[in-house]
């Protein structure tokens, strides 16, 4: 198996126009961001659309990374759940189902709850959002595994839509502090 990229760098190389290392960069992150998009969007194909429009901004963007912002991986998430959400609001290519239906496909609660149990033990992120309390935890998770907006979440968590937001605020705050 070859060895993984640096994702900085390979973004570096994108911004030159190195067509390899948006190849790599693809290889090395594709199937991560896939599974995040599907989370958001719950349907393989859409989630596929949706990372391969992502690559296409990063080869028309990589320029527009900054280092001093935040990680490169971060980076690519970001755009990634950008147009996920984008996708879920345009809702023109999304089928809707009846009840029966949804409640078959599962709710968004336990689809955080299990993306946060699938992080490895040893993983810095587990362990960060493992120091926040419950509801925090929670409301993150839903916010931004799930890709549902604070009133949704507020909904789900059937809190105040005030609270919410500052749980999301102060939660944020203290990942960043924790994983810098």
């Amino acid at each position: 198996m070859p060895k993984p990229h640096d994702t900085a760098d390979l973004i570096a190389r994108i911004a030159k126009g190195d067509r390899a290392a948006l190849a790599d960069l693809f290889n090395q992150e594709a199937g991560k961001l896939v599974a995040i998009a599907r989370r958001i969007v719950r349907r393989q194909d859409l989630a596929e659309e949706v990372v391969q429009d992502a690559f296409v901004s990063v080869w028309q963007r990589a320029d527009q990374y900054q280092t001093g912002r935040g990680s490169a991986v971060g980076w690519l998430i970001t755009i990634v759940r950008n147009r996920a959400l984008n996708l879920l609001r345009d809702g023109s290519r999304m089928d809707y189902h009846d009840g029966e239906t949804l409640a078959a496909i599962g709710d968004r609660a336990t689809d955080a709850s299990n993306a946060f149990d699938a992080l490895a033990e040893r993983d810095a992120l587990k362990s960060c959002l493992g120091q926040l309390d419950e509801i925090k935890r929670r409301a993150i998770l839903l916010c931004y595994v799930t890709g549902l907006n604070h009133g949704e979440v507020a909904a789900t968590l059937n809190a105040p839509l005030g609270t919410v937001k500052a749980w999301i605020r102060r939660g944020t705050i203290a990942l960043q502090e924790c994983l810098s």
